[in-house]
């Protein structure tokens, strides 16, 4: 059951209510005693994710992981090699500066 908050026009009392859904919506001021309270619009409760399980990849397969885990290593050592090649011969044509197009 959610808490909803009420606030009385007459005298600006605050007060929270703990009531269900279907339940009506309080008017009458326990501190006045007037007909003015109104229901807030609240921001709503927090949701908190604890422990594991949440996620998609939690629920992963062994084998599935151990692939991975795999292709993983494979691609790194590909970029490094890749990348290194790549500025040396990138490096030498960056620095001449008689080059305009």
């Amino acid at each position: 059951m959610p808490t909803y908050d009420y606030e009385c026009d007459s005298c600006e009392h605050t007060l929270e209510v703990f009531q269900g859904i279907n339940d009506p919506v309080k008017r009458k001021c326990p501190e006045c005693g007037r007909l003015k309270l109104r229901r807030l619009i609240g921001t709503g409760g927090g949701l908190v994710f604890k422990g594991s399980g949440f996620y998609k990849t939690d629920y992963r397969s062994d084998s599935y992981k151990k692939a991975a885990k795999a292709d993983k290593k494979t691609t790194s050592s590909n970029k490094t090699d890749s990348k290194g090649k790549s500025k040396s011969s990138g490096s030498k044509k960056a620095s001449k500066k008689g080059d305009s197009k």
